[in-house]
């Protein structure tokens, strides 16, 4: 089968196509045959070596795929075979035409939703909703939305007031991106490519507030967004560092101003965001969040796909498809 091998970590030239032996299932395991291959922000930063992989390369790589269930291993129930679904690998696996996953990783694809848009949507409002419900907002509150055109930050952008935002705030990476944020429904957008945009915001607001900061970017802003916030009630939900680096944030700082800081991640952080999945893929097959699909390509493509996400241009998710998963 056809298959994307990380050969190394570095430049998306590391991703080379090959062929490789078909994966078998094994014990708690099932096999689908890839119909739509999200590729994922984080990846990226694990295929350059920012962020450590959890086994050595050569390796096939990916996190997710989307696709029929062909096969499966002992102790699975043998009725999977012919589900649509999408399985989660441990992070490699997933760029390939047939992929090896553990059962408990999938989420059945509703017969409304295509492949490509339930590989699309399902990791961004996967991660969305936990932050959502962590948030608690109360219907009353400002929120600021990093990021808000794209992955993450679009889908928290569509459901912030649904949670209970009252305003919405966004930032995006130049004007493209500003527009699709507000037709997403942020009330207000800054570009954040500006070095001052943390400026600009204290100006937008005019002396108000924000009770809750999402936070994508991390890095020196997210210090500066403190003196915006709302005592005592204000609080920054870090799930991201688009900067390179997390929020630069003291125990002091949030002390004396009567903040709080939530570190989104971990592994009972991951456990919620599987565990909203099927609410996910749902509510994208009834037409409650919109999946936002940029391109879709080979999946031999798939160097070409990481060069395109890492210079920040898409406005939606570029879906990898194997000449196997073609209908």
């Amino acid at each position: 089968m056809q298959a994307i091998v990380m050969t190394g970590t570095g430049g998306p030239e590391v991703l080379v196509a090959r062929e490789v032996p078909e994966p078998q299932a094994g014990a708690g395991e099932v096999v689908i045959r890839s119909e739509a291959i999200p590729v994922l922000f984080p990846e990226t930063r694990l295929r350059s070596g920012e962020f450590p992989l959890g086994a050595p390369p050569p390796l096939v790589f990916g996190f997710q795929a989307a696709g029929v269930v062909t096969e499966v291993g002992s102790q699975v129930d043998p009725g999977l075979i012919g589900q649509r679904v999408v399985a989660a690998t441990k992070g490699f696996g997933a760029y390939a035409e047939f992929v090896a996953a553990s059962a408990d990783s999938l989420t059945f694809i509703p017969d409304r939703l295509s492949a490509v848009d339930a590989a699309a949507v399902l990791m961004n409002g996967s991660v969305a909703i936990p932050l959502l419900e962590t948030a608690a907002l109360s219907g009353v509150e400002t929120v600021l939305v990093e990021a808000a055109a794209t992955g993450i930050g679009s889908a928290l952008t569509q459901l912030a007031k649904e949670y209970g935002a009252a305003r919405v705030v966004a930032t995006a990476g130049g004007p493209a991106k500003a527009e699709q944020a507000r037709k997403l429904g942020a009330d207000v957008v800054i570009d954040h490519n500006d070095p001052a945009w943390t400026t600009r915001l204290r100006e937008i607001l005019g002396g108000a507030t924000v009770d809750v900061v999402f936070d994508a970017i991390g890095g020196a802003s997210a210090a500066e967004l403190l003196d915006v916030m709302t005592p005592p009630r204000g609080r920054m939900l870090g799930y991201g560092w688009l900067s390179g680096a997390p929020a630069q944030v003291s125990a002091s700082d949030l002390i004396t101003r009567g903040l709080t800081f939530t570190g989104c991640a971990g592994p009972d952080w991951l456990a919620r965001v599987a565990e909203a999945g099927s609410t996910v893929l749902a509510r994208a097959a009834e037409g409650g969040l919109t999946s936002l699909v940029e391109a879709v390509l080979p999946l031999d493509q798939a160097s070409r796909a990481h060069r395109l996400l890492e210079d920040r241009t898409p406005l939606g998710k570029i879906v990898l498809r194997p000449e196997s998963g073609v209908s």
